[in-house]
């Protein structure tokens, strides 16, 4: 294997087929998310509620989240991966009946709304055991001199499906309809299964097997706290997308400001995920671990500008171009984050640093969401773009003043310490 070789984890075949397990569940995961926000927006008029699409995944999220970490690294990683996808596959087809026309004629308005906010907060509920559950998976199918590669890659695989997904979705909606686009959920659900009957099942590297709940929880949450460069990370990706989380806006940009339809819609939604699979080409053959500190500041940063440019736009093609380099922007902050956590985080505690990972960043995109419905109800939809991305440069310029060591964080140490291990 060559020492720079940007397909190093792509030559093992169960990473091949866990890239395309993670591809399937985060874009139909994505795509459904994007469905429903058109679907709900389409029933209500109502920006807030667009937020409360988000708020009803994101509090099973967080407030499940330690326990399945917990549960993560106690368990055998392949059987628990198939109950989280079983479990998404049984809400994919709940959403689906409760939009098909024939299903829901008897029933008014509010009962299909709360029917799908309740099918989104089961979701939450098995995101809180998913996104753990792959992240320590990843570990177990390639070999720890390799993670930086294959961290790069995953997160790469990620980046394009989440924005991929909703691409898709707008312009399904447009040639298929709602309904018909869920049936593409459900079949990403069934890839996703079969998928994981080629993987093998792994042992658990967890020396504590029945520990206690709590001491395992405290031992998780004290060990990502006094991680400096963890937790850096995490809070920083946080703010940034809680507070840069204008995409779940992009219904009434296309619907009310831009109005371009189901097809701009669908550009729009599209442009990130250009940027993303541009990010996956480069950061193959030029990996981000020189510097990392500073590049992640700078990406975010960039991102920051591309969120308010973008608030501000009247002009599609200006708009889409924005959306475009936030998605490249996002893509190399991401490969950055990813690469951090498998480099510094300890097998037997993938679990739990997922969860509080999960915390942190992940279910801020449901929590973004809420924040931009919220501030588009009470300051307008412009401004509350605006505002976001305001924030997110302001917690940038904090993170690089008052964090000196993480501006000179270079993970290229580490990549050559877990080389000369093996």
């Amino acid at each position: 294997m060559k020492k720079n070789d940007p397909y190093s984890a792509l030559r093992y075949k169960e990473f091949n087929i866990f890239l395309l397990l993670r591809f399937a569940m985060v874009f139909g995961w994505s795509m459904q998310f994007i469905v429903i926000e058109w679907e709900v927006y389409s029933l209500t008029k109502n920006p807030l509620s667009l937020g409360i699409i988000g708020l009803m995944e994101v509090i099973p999220a967080i407030s499940m989240a330690l326990f399945a970490g917990h549960i993560v690294d106690q368990k055998e990683k392949k059987g628990l991966l198939f109950k989280c996808i079983l479990g998404f596959s049984i809400i994919s087809l709940g959403l689906f009946l409760f939009t098909w026309p024939p299903f829901i004629k008897d029933f008014s308005t509010q009962t299909i709304l709360y029917s799908i906010y309740f099918f989104v907060f089961l979701g939450g509920l098995v995101r809180a055991f998913l996104g753990p559950t792959i992240f320590s998976l990843l570990a177990l199918i390639v070999p720890k001199k390799i993670y930086p590669n294959a961290a790069t890659w995953s997160s790469s695989v990620w980046q394009i499906s989440s924005v991929l997904g909703p691409a898709v979705a707008g312009f399904s909606i447009n040639w298929i309809g709602v309904h018909w686009s869920m049936s593409i959920v459900l079949g990403c659900s069934l890839l996703a299964l079969i998928s994981l009957t080629q993987i093998a099942t792994k042992p658990i590297l967890n020396p504590k097997i029945g520990e206690p709940i709590m001491e395992s929880l405290k031992e998780g949450v004290k060990f990502v706290f006094n991680n400096k460069t963890i937790l850096g990370a995490l809070s920083l990706d946080m703010i940034a997308v809680l507070f840069g989380g204008a995409v779940a806006l992009l219904p009434i940009f296309a619907q009310d400001i831009l109005k371009v339809g189901p097809q701009g819609f669908g550009v729009l939604r599209a442009a990130p995920a250009v940027g993303a699979f541009l990010m996956l080409i480069i950061s193959a053959y030029i990996p981000f671990t020189k510097n990392a500190g500073m590049k992640l500041l700078s990406a975010i940063f960039a991102f920051g500008i591309c969120i308010i440019v973008f608030g501000l736009s009247s002009i599609f093609w200006l708009s889409v171009t924005a959306l475009f380099l936030s998605g490249v922007f996002d893509g190399i902050s991401v490969v950055i984050r990813q690469t951090i956590l498998q480099l510094k985080t300890p097998d037997h505690m993938r679990g739990r640093v997922a969860a509080v990972n999960s915390i942190f960043v992940s279910s801020s995109n449901e929590l973004g969401a809420f924040e931009s419905g919220l501030t588009a109800k009470l300051m307008g939809t412009v401004s509350a773009v605006v505002f976001g991305g305001s924030m997110t440069l302001i917690t940038v310029f904090l993170t690089g003043a008052v964090s000196p060591t993480f501006r000179k964080l270079d993970l290229q140490k580490d990549i050559e310490e877990h080389e000369k291990s093996e």
